[in-house]
């Protein structure tokens, strides 16, 4: 198996297991995060999660549409010096125009189906990253990986 094929892999499984991220973005030039519900897609290109409308995150997206999201594994125990892994995905955000059945979007409502209501009300924005780049880190090393045809 291939070094590339493993860390998809890697991947995969702790963006499938992992329910919660956190979303970076800026603000007046000040990092600014919240928690939010996500889905991945198959390929890890994709990230989905969903916002109201009247929120800073939602604001900071549209004045800047770079974005950082961390997907970590840990346990709050002292096992995840060795074996915790954070990824941070890097992309560019953007509100999913108005298409709700897209399949990112049905996989997000059938990976978190409470948030269906929320996700049927007219002020929620889905928004869905593309990803450039994933930073995978533990606690003594870092990798970075370039999202692009070979991925």
């Amino acid at each position: 198996m291939s070094g590339s094929s493993v860390t998809k892999g890697l991947l995969k499984k702790i963006a499938g297991t992992q329910r919660f991220a956190v979303l970076a973005t800026l603000t007046n030039q000040q990092p600014y995060s919240n928690l939010v519900t996500f889905t991945v897609s198959d390929d890890l290109r994709h990230i989905v999660f969903a916002t109201n409308r009247d929120t800073q995150k939602y604001r900071n997206i549209l004045s800047n549409n770079q974005v950082a999201m961390l997907i970590d594994n840990r346990r709050n125990s002292q096992s995840d010096l060795t074996e915790a892994l954070a990824i941070t995905a890097l992309g560019s955000a953007s509100e999913l125009d108005g298409d709700r059945s897209d399949k990112l979007v049905q996989s997000h409502l059938n990976r978190h189906p409470y948030v269906a209501e929320f996700l049927k009300r007219r002020d929620t924005a889905i928004i869905s990253i593309i990803v450039t780049d994933y930073i995978l880190a533990r606690f003594d090393s870092v990798k970075r990986i370039r999202v692009d045809n070979t991925f």
